[in-house]
C-alpha cells in the first residue's frame, strides 16, 4: 500500500449545498420512537439529525460491491476492503432550523497508515462544517477507519466490559426493520446494514451491523429524553466494538455537573460505544 499517495489526498475539499427538509425530520422521530410533534419551519433541528442531509447521492454506476460509493472521489482510495465511521468529535455553536438553507464544507484532514495486530490499519480524518445563514453551527472531526477482512477462524478481538454505574438506561432491540429504516434515511447503501448473505458470508459478521451513527444518535436522543431542556454544547463518541440485530442492547448514562457520560452496552457487557456530552440547561 502506497501512504504516500493516500496522502496526497490530504487537503481534498468538497462542498455541498443542501435544505433542512422536513420530511427527514418527520421519519427519524418515528424511527426513534419519538412522541415529537410535527416539525415546523424555524424549529431546532436536534444534535446529529444533520446526518440526514448532504447524503451520498452517488448514481448506481458508481457504487461498489459493497454498497459503498467507489473508491477515489472526495475520500481516497484506500485498497481495503472493510470501512468504518469509528467517531466523531461535534461541537454545536447553534442549532440548524427546519426549512433553513444550509452548506457543508468538508477537507481531508489527515490520512496514515498503521499496522494492527489483524494487518494493516488506514485512518482517514474528515473536518466538516456546517453552516447556514447566522454562520457555521456544526464543526464535526470525523474518523473513518479501513482494514482487511478477517481470515477465517481468526477469533474477534476481546471487548471490555461496559461500565455499571449508569443513572440512566434504555433497552434498544436493534431489528431489521431499524436498521433499514436508518440506512433509507441516510441514503447508506452499505450492504453490511439491510443485506444478511452478504454481512455473514462476504464480511464474515454475525448478523447485521448496527450503524454506529446510529448508536450515536440513541446516545445522544436518551440524554435528551432525560433532560429535554439541556442544549448540547459538544458531543464526542467513538465505536468501541461492533453491535448486531441478534440481540438486544443498552443506551447508558449518567451526568456530573455540566458534562455527561454515555455508553452503548452490549448482550455480553461489552463495551460497544463510549460517548461524552456537555450541555448547558436552558
Amino acid at each position: 500500500m502506497d501512504d504516500n499517495a493516500l496522502k496526497q489526498w490530504v487537503g481534498k475539499t468538497e462542498t455541498l449545498d443542501d435544505q433542512v427538509t422536513l420530511a427527514p425530520l418527520k421519519a427519524l422521530a418515528a424511527t426513534l420512537d419519538r412522541n415529537d410533534p410535527p416539525p415546523q419551519p424555524g424549529d431546532a433541528v436536534a444534535p446529529c439529525w444533520q446526518w440526514l442531509y448532504f447524503l451520498p447521492l452517488q448514481p448506481m454506476s458508481g457504487v461498489g460491491p459493497d454498497g459503498h460509493p467507489k473508491r477515489g472521489g472526495f475520500l481516497p482510495p484506500v485498497p481495503l476492503p472493510r470501512r468504518m465511521w469509528a467517531g466523531s468529535r461535534l461541537q454545536f455553536n447553534h442549532a440548524l432550523q427546519a426549512g433553513a438553507a444550509i452548506t457543508r464544507t468538508s477537507q481531508i484532514a489527515d490520512v496514515s497508515l498503521k499496522q494492527g495486530r489483524a494487518g494493516p490499519l488506514v485512518f482517514v480524518r474528515v473536518h466538516h462544517e456546517t453552516s447556514d445563514a447566522r454562520g457555521v453551527a456544526i464543526v464535526e472531526d470525523q474518523d473513518i477507519v479501513y482494514r482487511d477482512m478477517p481470515q477465517a477462524g481468526e477469533p474477534a478481538p476481546q471487548a471490555q466490559p461496559a461500565r455499571t454505574d449508569e443513572q440512566f438506561s434504555r433497552r434498544i432491540t436493534p431489528d431489521p426493520v431499524l436498521l433499514f429504516r436508518y440506512s433509507a434515511l441516510t441514503f447508506n447503501g452499505h450492504r453490511i446494514h439491510y443485506d444478511r448473505p452478504y454481512a455473514m458470508g462476504e464480511e464474515g459478521y454475525p448478523g447485521l451491523v448496527v450503524h454506529g451513527p446510529l448508536i450515536a444518535t440513541l446516545l445522544i436522543d436518551q440524554l435528551r429524553r432525560e433532560y429535554p431542556k439541556a442544549r448540547v454544547k459538544s458531543f464526542d463518541f467513538k465505536a468501541m466494538s461492533p453491535l448486531f440485530d441478534t440481540a438486544p442492547f443498552e443506551v447508558c448514562g449518567r451526568l456530573d455537573g455540566d458534562v455527561a457520560s454515555l455508553w452503548a452496552r452490549g448482550p455480553q457487557g461489552q463495551l460497544a460505544m463510549q460517548a461524552s456530552a456537555t450541555i448547558a440547561i436552558v
